[in-house]
């Protein structure tokens, strides 16, 4: 699956939605890698604060949210949180958001031993996410 994003996007900072923990994550298109970035443990609109920093550190073009559904691809309420997640991240924040379906993120990064399981699943959305790229 393509996804079209703008040329003009190249930098991107990924989350992994949780309710008490988001993961983070960095990458950029032009090596299509990405690194993970800590997580942030806050909930509802306290996650925004720290989030702030992480923008205003790295300062990407566009950001990457990762949305759960079911096996069968079946939404669930985890995935209508994280597409409010993402609608509250371009509204506050005023960049372009693109959302992933991060079915089993989590339990790969459990499989290859992270310590920081939710930065990890960052890190795997927006590797796939840069894969989708043309």
């Amino acid at each position: 699956m393509t996804v079209d994003v703008p040329a003009s996007c190249q930098t991107f900072l990924a989350f992994d939605y949780g309710l008490k923990r988001t993961g983070v994550a960095s990458g950029n298109r032009l090596t299509g890698t990405a690194t993970p970035q800590g997580t942030i443990a806050a909930e509802g609109d306290a996650r925004f604060a720290p989030i702030a920093v992480r923008l205003k550190e790295w300062q990407p073009d566009a950001l990457v949210v990762g949305v759960p559904f079911h096996p069968d691809g079946a939404p669930h309420e985890n995935t209508v949180r994280a597409q409010k997640f993402a609608r509250q991240l371009r509204g506050r924040f005023g960049l372009p958001v693109f959302e992933v379906d991060e079915r089993y993120s989590t339990t790969e990064a459990h499989s290859l031993g992270a310590r920081d399981a939710d930065a990890a699943a960052a890190c795997i959305i927006l590797e796939q996410f840069l894969r989708s790229l043309d």
